[in-house]
């Protein structure tokens, strides 16, 4: 076995797992960046995985497996980049331990990531969410837990993977009413519900019947819902939901547009952009400023605040006919 084997073996054990604690989802996303990556230079070199050099693994042939991910296996510019990061992560921390091969390391490191368009996010307005929310039959036990859930969401803007580990206990429905969750990063928060869903989750909890540790939003079964299953559940209800609000139709809207209508419906009613930063638990304000660019009433504001510049428009004055007719022939 190589000196690259033992490292990555470490890489994951000693520091993603051990030192940072990263959350299954974290090492699932690195686990299957190196799988594709070392697949991918095992046939270049052809060399077993578990015989790799740290130098075949050099800046040409990780820029070579960037532009495989996008043109071979038709991945988007963002998760090549999310890809890089895991390589650039596993660099940095192989660097100081094998300082041999620090010219191969820091040529890899030197990789930047790919600049790419951002779209305007997706949200939903008043509107299109009593649509959703009317599509939703709760005469049902599952219409009723999807109703609660999809309420829930669009009201706290929960990533998927925090609404899928919500238990029981995390609902906090008297004095002070909130929703806990653990976040990116293991980090804790809070955020406060209003009557309307506080009403909603305490119906849904006292039908549900529930241990502290049950799933706040199970499956038939009992089992927790898998972020596929709810995806799915919210395009039935927009397929039903779009026959009555066209709108919904030219949107792609998955959990996470509900996440971004919580926040697009905070600043719209005047919440300062670094509380709406801590309601949705991102660790930098930069990754709020998004919804700025797409909040056109912000921009309506703030331009009928401006005073136009005092131009009038020119007017337009016809070519002469003989003159039109000379210049064509």
């Amino acid at each position: 076995m190589t000196a690259l084997a033992p490292t990555l073996q470490a890489f994951f054990t000693d520091k993603l797992i051990s030192q940072r604690g990263a959350s299954p989802h974290t090492i699932d996303a690195y686990r299957t960046t190196f799988k594709i990556l070392l697949g991918y230079a095992s046939d270049q070199r052809h060399t077993p995985p578990s015989k790799l050099e740290f130098d075949d693994l050099d800046a040409e042939l990780v820029a070579a497996f960037l532009a495989h991910l996008e043109t071979v296996r038709h991945n988007s510019v963002r998760t090549r980049n999310n890809r890089l990061a895991a390589i650039h992560s596993f660099f940095a921390y192989a660097a100081p331990r094998h300082p041999e091969h620090a010219a191969t390391i820091q040529r890899v490191l030197a990789i930047a990531p790919k600049r790419f368009e951002k779209n305007l996010v997706t949200y939903l307005t008043d509107a299109e969410v009593d649509a959703l929310l009317a599509a939703i039959n709760q005469d049902t036990w599952t219409g009723r837990r999807d109703h609660a859930m999809f309420l829930l969401d669009i009201q706290t803007g929960l990533r998927i993977s925090e609404l899928t580990s919500l238990t029981c206990a995390d609902a906090t429905l008297g004095t002070g009413a909130n929703i806990h969750c653990i976040g990116k990063g293991r980090k804790e928060r809070r955020t406060p519900l209003v009557p309307a869903t506080v009403a909603t989750l305490r119906a849904w909890l006292e039908e549900r019947g529930w241990a502290p540790t049950d799933p706040l939003f199970p499956t038939s079964t009992g089992h927790r819902l898998s972020p596929d299953a709810i995806e799915h559940r919210i395009a039935h209800y927009l397929a039903i939901a779009a026959k009555d609000c066209p709108s919904l139709a030219t949107k792609h809207v998955s959990t996470h547009a509900l996440r971004h209508t919580a926040a697009m419906r905070l600043l719209q009613a005047g919440v300062d952009i670094t509380v709406i930063a801590l309601w949705l638990g991102h660790e930098q304000v930069s990754s709020t400023n998004s919804y700025l660019h797409a909040d056109m009433t912000q921009k309506e504001r703030a331009i009928a605040t401006v005073t136009p510049p005092n131009s009038k428009p020119g007017r337009y004055h016809p070519p002469d006919a003989i003159l039109t007719f000379l210049e064509a022939l």
